[in-house]
């Protein structure tokens, strides 16, 4: 993905893309219907969350980034069940009852135990089931608990359970944002430039592109002055900044649905941006420009604009879809949030 705007020929991926991301996410995010739905649901996971906390002495935040991450990924596949619960924690059948037990949909904590499988009875009613939060929190608690307690014993754990880096990154990530704000409801998002500024864009996403080869354009060009402050479309963690041939300088910031935020074409970076920082909606993060097309400090190529791309990781991959519907929904809300502030 490190190209971002090159590397796809063929005009028909453009619609085999288009079909997955509409039939395996079409919401990012995955809002409830009601406030106070998921206010209530976000209370019963942070108490879960809690309760493994007090069994094992890890940190709340390392559950609930990966049971974000799960929850996430499960958006994007159509080969893992919805969750029945709170919890999104997903135990595939040899890992929950034992690789070699005869009973796949074993209940029995000892004979799980006995055929090396995860599964623990954690609410005392004398089944393990894997569809039960309180039994699922608890066995991964178990689970990262034999580990070790520490961050990078947290860290190996995840390594072993998932054998994927970019999932332990996004993992951690997320464990990184619970801490700093200390609840779990960090969904927001802001257009990526201000509102006040002069801008234009339409929907250009999948559309040919000739520099650097044929491939198609994997986001939506937005038009403004040169040095337009360029923000932070969401909470994340900067998972990428520097130059790219065909983006220039560019940022590259992952939030908590498993969705890589991409801005490119830039004039520069905010002071002191850095790799691993936390951002915020509305953050400063640089400024549009008209870098790329060429070696490092290439630029004027193009009228200044910001190249805007998002890109989806389910667990096994990551593609990239249209962010021109987000892009005019997010400036939608904001201009009604701000004029109920006046």
């Amino acid at each position: 993905m490190e190209q971002l705007e090159g590397g796809l020929e063929l005009k028909a991926l453009r619609w085999f893309l288009l079909f997955i991301f509409t039939f395996s996410n079409c919401q990012i995010g995955y809002a409830t219907t009601n406030v106070q739905d998921e206010e209530a649901i976000n209370a019963r996971r942070m108490e879960l969350y809690k309760k493994a906390e007090a069994f094992t002495q890890i940190p709340w935040f390392y559950f609930a980034g990966m049971d974000q991450y799960e929850r996430s990924a499960r958006r994007g596949r159509r080969d893992i069940p919805r969750e029945q619960g709170s919890l999104s924690i997903y135990f595939e059948q040899g890992k929950w009852a034992g690789p070699l037990n005869p009973q796949p949909e074993d209940t029995n904590a000892a004979t799980i135990l006995l055929f090396g499988g995860y599964g623990k009875d954690g609410d005392g009613d004398g089944k393990a089931s894997v569809h039960n939060d309180e039994d699922i929190i608890m066995s991964v608690a178990s689970y990262l608990q034999s580990f070790g307690t520490s961050h990078e014993h947290i860290k190996m754990a995840l390594w072993n359970y998932y054998r994927r880096a970019k999932a332990v990154d996004i993992i951690v990530g997320n464990a990184k944002l619970f801490e700093k704000y200390n609840r779990l409801n960090l969904h927001d998002k802001v257009f990526p430039v201000p509102l006040r500024s002069n801008y234009s864009y339409k929907n250009t996403w999948g559309d040919a592109r000739g520099w650097g080869g044929r491939r198609i354009h994997e986001g939506t060009d937005i038009f403004a002055d040169y040095g337009v402050p360029v923000r932070s479309t969401c909470y994340g963690i900067i998972e990428l900044k520097g130059w790219n041939r065909y983006g220039g300088w560019r940022i590259g910031i992952r939030d908590l649905n498993n969705v890589y935020h991409y801005f490119a074409h830039l004039s520069g970076f905010a002071k002191d941006l850095k790799v691993g920082q936390i951002v915020e909606p509305g953050m400063l993060i640089g400024g549009v420009g008209s870098s790329g097309y060429g070696p490092p400090g290439t630029s004027g190529k193009f009228p200044p604009h910001l190249h805007y791309g998002m890109y989806k990781d389910n667990g096994v991959t990551e593609w990239s879809f249209d962010p021109y519907p987000q892009l005019k929904m997010w400036e939608r809300t904001e201009r009604l949030q701000l004029r109920k502030k006046k």
